[in-house]
């Protein structure tokens, strides 16, 4: 059986339909699980006994639950029912008797749990390094941080060990892990999913989100896990609305802050993602941020960091040495005595004024900003675990405390260096707003090319990309690998072809970047004997691009000495 790159819905239920039997699925992400130990993706990782019974428990017909044999991973401070929850704290550990309610609705609905995923302790960090159980790798750098606190989740995703993962946000650990792995994070309005059984760490404003490896994906999970729940304090009752596009776009006045060793990377990515939105149709607006800036600050440099304090203090004072020093750095200073009653209420108070603001500004319109500026490798966050922490959470500290929901997208879904993303925010009562432009951003998205003849910039058939949308980026050389040939067709047209006996040259070619929705209605214009394929070029980059077949070749003018046609 071929199993993909990625794990999705849609290609689970087709394989399903096509004789895939749950079992071998399993199997294959026991197998991966263990390929990939040394990123510590797992607290409680996949295996037969964990994962068996619940395969047992589907009904025969997989089309009678509509999640019917979906793999999922769960946050270990998210309750499975008689597996331990650890919270990424050993000592802290309990054993509940039932799955979270969130938990137990995706089972119902036919999903399997596969396992518990890695965490920074007690959901405090942004970084997926704060955990006894190890540092989490990014799925694509390891040397680079995953992103937290939901670190784990979200690499078991884009690892294809998981169709989609349940994560939780504070502060952006439902988002910071989306955007480092390429990845859908989908937060939902405040209290639409249950948060019981779910280790609190601030409880006003914790979510349990989704990460997912594509919109459609992450809906869909939203459709099964929400749901009002009356044991739980915090649970709210949304209406449902049906997709509409917002009337207005706001971004930053001001270029946001990028950071670390790649800032300037991220300032083009986020660039790009700026040009895309305003061709989108919709009008956009600049407008002053410092109010999301005033309301971030509130979580852990005001009184509120109280709350993450109260809900844990007195594990930590009667464990000692149980918990991570920064982690608990972060807990403690909940205590601090300027931390009055008082300052909790101006806090609050602020917070109101803030939220008025934000309800008036995004009726009818969403907010976008760069899900995070940058990143860093795991040993600069190692030496300096507070200020690249804090970094990390510029964009998205202010979410919960103004009552907002967001989906994290990427800039590049198929970006495996360095991915970028950006966050849609919309008010609770309108992620209608949200989903619809997310989705049309994500439509927009566009691959590179390469051209080496008559489509090249200001040549005859440049026409065929232009009119799909597509636009000239740079010119460029291949690797060594290639010959060019004058073909004997009418018009003459060049056959470019991979060399694998060292006698290559590099060739000019041209890139251009063109719609994904577009590209297949251009490769349908591209006839024998040529076709499309990857192409590697000189600095190591690899585009699609147009390429000849070898036989065709024979006979004609080589013109590799040229590089050019």
């Amino acid at each position: 059986m071929y199993f993909p790159e990625k794990l999705t819905i849609l290609w689970l239920k087709q394989a399903y339909k096509n004789g895939l039997d749950p079992t071998e699925l399993i199997g294959e992400i026991i197998k991966k699980a263990e390929a990939h130990a040394e990123k510590n993706i797992w607290i409680v990782k996949p295996s037969e006994e964990l994962i068996l019974p619940y395969i047992k428990n589907l009904p025969p017909d997989r089309n009678s639950l509509p999640l019917w044999g979906i793999p999922f991973a769960i946050k270990d401070n998210i309750d499975l029912a008689d597996v331990p929850t650890t919270a990424a704290c050993p000592d802290y550990a309990y054993t509940p008797k039932k799955s979270a309610y969130v938990v137990n609705r995706l089972i119902k609905a036919g999903a399997i749990p596969i396992g518990k995923t890695n965490l920074d302790q007690f959901a405090t960090g942004l970084v997926g390094t704060r955990s006894p159980y190890g540092e989490t790798h990014n799925a694509y750098q390891p040397e680079m941080i995953s992103g937290g606190s939901s670190s784990g989740s979200s690499i078991s995703v884009a690892l294809g060990m998981a169709a989609f993962a349940l994560g939780t946000d504070t502060a952006g650990s439902g988002r910071v892990p989306a955007m480092l792995n390429a990845l859908i994070g989908y937060k939902p309005p405040l209290g639409s999913w249950s948060t019981s059984g779910v280790v609190p760490a601030c409880a006003s404003l914790d979510c349990v989100t989704v990460f997912a490896n594509n919109l459609d994906d992450a809906q869909t999970v939203d459709r099964y896990a929400r749901g009002f729940d009356e044991e739980c304090e915090w649970s709210r009752e949304y209406k449902i609305k049906g997709e509409k596009l917002p009337e207005k776009i706001y971004i930053p006045k001001d270029e946001p802050r990028f950071y670390g060793s790649f800032s300037e990377l991220y300032r083009e990515k986020w660039n790009k993602a700026v040009l895309r939105i305003e061709r989108l149709g919709i009008p956009v607006e600049r407008i002053d941020c410092s109010m999301f800036e005033e309301a971030a600050l509130i979580l852990y440099e005001g009184a509120y960091v109280a709350e993450r304090w109260q809900d844990l203090k007195e594990f930590v004072e009667n464990n000692p040495e149980s918990t991570f020093p920064v982690t608990e750095r972060i807990l403690r200073s909940g205590a601090k005595s300027e931390n009055t009653a008082a300052q909790l209420f101006g806090d609050i108070h602020a917070l109101q004024r803030y939220r008025h603001t934000a309800k008036k500004l995004l009726d009818n319109a969403v907010m976008i900003m760069p899900t995070a500026g940058g990143s860093f490798t795991r040993d600069e966050v190692r030496a300096d675990p507070i200020t690249t922490n804090s970094l990390m959470g510029l964009y998205t500290n202010h979410c919960n405390l103004l009552d907002l929901m967001a989906i994290a997208v990427p800039e590049n879904s198929e970006d495996r260096k360095y991915p970028f993303g950006i966050t849609i925010f919309g008010l609770g009562s309108s992620e209608n707003l949200v989903c619809a432009f997310a989705k049309r951003f994500l439509e927009s998205e566009s691959a590179q090319i390469a051209v080496c003849g008559l489509h090249k910039k200001n040549r005859a058939l440049e026409y065929q990309l232009t009119e799909l949308g597509a636009e000239y980026i740079k010119s460029a050389k291949t690797s060594a690998d290639y010959r060019l040939y004058r073909l004997d067709t009418v018009p003459e047209k060049p056959g470019l072809v991979r060399t694998f006996d060292g006698g290559g040259g590099m060739i000019d070619v041209d890139i251009y970047s063109i719609p994904k929705r577009n590209f297949g209605i251009f490769i349908e214009r591209v006839a024998m004997p040529l076709g499309i394929g990857d192409i590697r070029l000189s600095d190591g980059e690899i585009v699609k691009g147009f390429l000849c077949e070898q036989q065709a070749a024979a006979g004609c003018s080589d013109i590799t000495a040229e590089g050019t046609f």
